[in-house]
């Protein structure tokens, strides 16, 4: 079936926009994702300045409970 020149502009607009909100929630992700590692290995750190324990240290104590 033939498209008609209208409808095949428009199915571009739509694929375009389609992929730069693909790619601006990608980078939502990334950035939330980075945000989480650094606060989870932030309290790492302060967890072995107030116990003394190392971060691997930490995950070994949690995993023999």
């Amino acid at each position: 079936m033939a498209k008609f020149p209208s409808q095949v502009r428009e199915d571009w607009y739509q694929d375009a926009a389609k992929a730069q909100i693909q790619s601006e929630q990608m980078t939502r992700a990334e950035l939330l994702n980075g945000r989480v590692a650094m606060l989870g290995f932030l309290i790492g750190l302060l967890t072995e300045l107030f116990t003394g324990q190392g971060i691997v240290g930490q995950l070994l104590a949690g995993f023999s409970l």
